[in-house]
């Protein structure tokens, strides 16, 4: 195999590709990163036993083959070739890399030891990137990070005509998010849980790509976009429905700068140490945040509007509040309120396609 390509096509297709390689591994092989010269360019492919990723990019191919090298290695590599062309060949049991005056060697791994890629499922429909990667990162901040419970670590991923229903809770919290997509086919109907890290990367990689096909089948999810295509298994189990959870009744409702309230929170959360709650407490004067205990205490008032009720106290924890608000996009944020202690629904408006639920704590006294 011997093939030539600019440097840095070069560096970008090895990292999009290593990033589903696994960090530790049992199996070595794993770590390694497939490189297929055709007439056609160059494939880079790498897999782990939960994802996959390979991408296709133009090159100059003088002599077809196949070469597995560790993955890591190989991106490290190219990280410091010089700007340019650069010339990659098999050379015996190696793989040897020029770029300008710089010359490396990488040790081959067996091809036959390599699993085979798995293949795309069913493509379904067509989603933009730039909207699905916008919807992943308002969601995947609510996902669980514990791995003993495996189907709170997800996003759950809900297909029903032309609507897709992204959502996420760690127990504490509740992110929803819904945007318009192309089915393939009027009657496209699913519902499955994704790995919010393995999900948050592949949304990332299809930002500002376009269009990208959406597959999916019973086991495993799939995108392909360009010269781009990844796939990720599913999680087993479902996420509890939000439905009765967003049904608040009857509430009070205020509505205050999101802007504002961000800076706000980051400045009285300076005191609230560990878990420490901070408070809002919403009234006809407006809004008045506090933090802290005894003599290590801050406050901050800022304008606000009430409806439903005279006063509302209630207390977050100042990360998950500023997680849900800086996922919000609209200049105001709205408060659906029960009361002290009780759930508390952040909508960007009266006609919200993302909601952030977040448990209230007990207020400061």
């Amino acid at each position: 195999m011997e093939f030539r390509i600019d440097s840095a096509v070069l560096t970008d297709a090895v990292a999009w590709a290593a990033r589903v390689l696994p960090t530790r591994s049992p199996m070595p092989v794993l770590g390694g990163l497939l490189l297929e010269a055709t007439r056609d360019g160059l494939r880079v492919s790498g897999l782990d036993h939960e994802a996959s990723a390979r991408v296709e990019v133009e090159a100059e191919t003088v002599v077809a083959g196949r070469a597995l090298v560790l993955g890591r290695r190989l991106l490290d590599i190219c990280k410091v070739l010089p700007r340019g062309r650069a010339g990659l060949a098999v050379e015996g049991a190696r793989l040897s890399v020029v770029s300008g005056d710089a010359r490396f060697g990488l040790s081959l791994l067996p091809l036959e030891d390599h699993p085979a890629p798995p293949p795309l499922p069913e493509v379904l429909g067509l989603v933009d990137g730039d909207a699905f990667a916008a919807a992943v990162g308002q969601v995947a901040v609510a996902a669980g990070r514990d791995d003993s419970l495996p189907v709170l670590t997800g996003v759950r991923l809900s297909l029903e005509g032309t609507v897709m229903t992204l959502a996420a809770t760690d127990r504490y919290r509740y992110a929803v998010r819904t945007l318009e997509w192309k089915p393939g086919a009027e009657a496209v109907d699913a519902d499955v849980v994704v790995p919010a890290r393995r999900l948050t990367e592949i949304a990332r990689s299809l930002a500002g790509a376009g269009p990208a096909r959406l597959a999916l089948d019973s086991g495993s999810l799939g995108f392909e976009s360009g010269g781009t295509r990844t796939t990720t298994r599913l999680l087993d189990g479902r996420l509890p429905r939000h439905d009765k959870l967003f049904a608040l009744g009857e509430h009070a409702l205020a509505v205050t700068g999101r802007a504002p309230l961000v800076e706000a929170v980051k400045r009285v959360a300076v005191v609230a140490e560990g878990d420490s709650p901070v408070q809002l407490a919403f009234s006809a004067e407006g809004l008045h945040l506090r933090a802290g205990y005894e003599d290590d205490v801050a406050s901050q008032r800022l304008p606000a509007s009430l409806t439903g009720a005279d006063s509302v106290a209630v207390a977050f924890n100042p990360g998950y509040l500023l997680d849900a608000l800086t996922t919000l996009e609209s200049p105001e944020v709205h408060f659906h309120l029960l009361g002290p202690g009780q759930r508390a629904l952040l909508t960007d408006g009266p006609d919200p396609v993302h909601r952030h639920l977040l448990m209230s704590v007990k207020p400061l006294v």
